[in-house]
């Protein structure tokens, strides 16, 4: 199997750790500590093979160049705890909400905007929340911020937030489009300037008209479940999601369904398939093949779907401190994260609690490599695969 040159970055978040690895050996080329980088907003794939990301305990905005002669090639101030992240089509402008973080409730309504060809950044005060956030090119770049309770589709013109003055001042949205209540997932097509939010009805699409935003129709899950989770496939110009059904107590999640939800931008045509019950939430996109991780009490799974989306089942060695019956899959236990380049066939999967990183050839379904770190990523840590000119910068959301 001929690859292109691929990195994977680790994150574990607990522990402080990034490392860079080369793929497939598993090299340690770079490593960070006293990096606590956000899980929530996740990395943002940019051109060239680069990637960004926040550092929660810092402050910052990171990005990081694991081709480069030095993995951070730049650092700026924004607020957190950082939330969603996102860019405009070129890589160049960027927004952070914040969020939760380790409090109860949504305390912080900032959102920082950041122009990486100058340096230039503003933090400015929007509404109280956990917004996601698409960054909109072409025409006068658009800030999209997803609110709930009350939901809408928030616009704002990025050039006047970046001009705010110093203070955090109050901004008002240039534009609004009603929402749903209970939005959670974002999603933009920068090729044809669509914005997508997965609700409990479906997903909500929205088109750019000027410097506003117009519904179109609803892309409906054609389930009694829904995904809380949304993802662009650059390599076929479709939508993603994991539908979760089932009980809705999460001391019952063994019960809980998991279907794969794809839908074509193009054509219209919606596809699903089942994964299996347990928890499934984030999936990864390699050349031939979609990935999903399954964390059940009877095993858990590396789930590939390829073209005709039967479903290919790598098992996993059990994780000490996984999820168990009787308790919650969230709290005080250990996870998996998965990564995929579409330029690549390779697809990483984390062990939480045990500072490994499983490397599958997605063609064979077979464990190429099984990468021991020096930190043993509790929660699962977060990865991403990226190559120097493979398409990942093709989603301008944060992951």
């Amino acid at each position: 199997m001929r690859t292109p040159p691929a990195a994977l970055l680790v994150s574990d978040h607990m522990a402080g750790s990034v490392y860079a690895l080369s793929v497939p050996d598993g090299t340690v080329t770079g490593h960070l500590t006293g990096r606590h980088l956000s899980e929530h907003a996740g990395f943002l794939a940019l051109p060239g093979g680069r990637v960004a990301c926040v550092d929660d305990r810092r402050g910052e905005l990171l990005v990081l160049d694991p081709f480069g002669d030095r993995l951070v090639e730049r650092a700026v101030p924004v607020a957190v705890p950082a939330e969603h992240l996102a860019c405009d089509p070129s890589g160049r402008l960027l927004a952070v909400t914040t969020g939760l973080g380790e409090n109860a409730e949504p305390w912080s309504d900032l959102l920082t905007v950041v122009d990486l060809s100058t340096g230039d950044a503003a933090r400015v005060r929007t509404r109280v929340g956990e917004p996601g956030v698409t960054v909109l090119g072409g025409g006068g770049p658009l800030v999209v911020l997803r609110h709930r309770e009350p939901g809408a589709l928030a616009v704002h013109r990025f050039a006047e937030l970046l001009a705010a003055p110093p203070g955090c001042p109050v901004v008002t949205p240039h534009a609004l489009l009603p929402l749903p209540d209970d939005g959670h997932g974002d999603a933009h097509d920068p090729a044809s300037g669509r914005v997508f939010a997965a609700t409990g009805a479906g997903v909500r699409a929205a088109g750019r008209k000027d410097d506003r935003l117009v519904a179109e129709a609803t892309i409906p899950w054609g389930s009694p479940a829904r995904g809380w989770y949304l993802r662009l496939d650059t390599r076929r110009r479709a939508l993603w999601s994991t539908l979760r059904g089932g009980p809705s107590d999460p001391l019952r999640w063994p019960e809980w369904t998991n279907h794969a939800w794809y839908h074509e931008l193009d054509t219209g045509r919606t596809r699903q398939t089942e994964l299996g019950p347990g928890l499934v939430f984030r999936l990864a996109l390699a050349r031939n093949s979609t990935a999903f991780s399954r964390v059940h009490p009877d095993g858990d799974q590396l789930v590939l779907l390829d073209g005709d989306f039967t479903p290919r089942r790598v098992p996993l060695p059990a994780m000490d401190g996984a999820p168990r019956r009787g308790g919650t899959p969230w709290e005080g236990v250990e996870r998996r994260a998965v990564a995929a380049s579409p330029g690549s066939d390779w697809v990483a999967v984390t062990r939480g609690g045990h500072g490994e990183v499983h490397l599958i050839d997605a063609e064979s379904g077979q464990e190429v490599n099984r990468v021991r770190l020096s930190t043993p990523l509790h929660h699962g840590g977060h990865v991403t695969l990226v190559g120097r000119n493979d398409g990942s910068d093709g989603d301008p959301v944060g992951r």
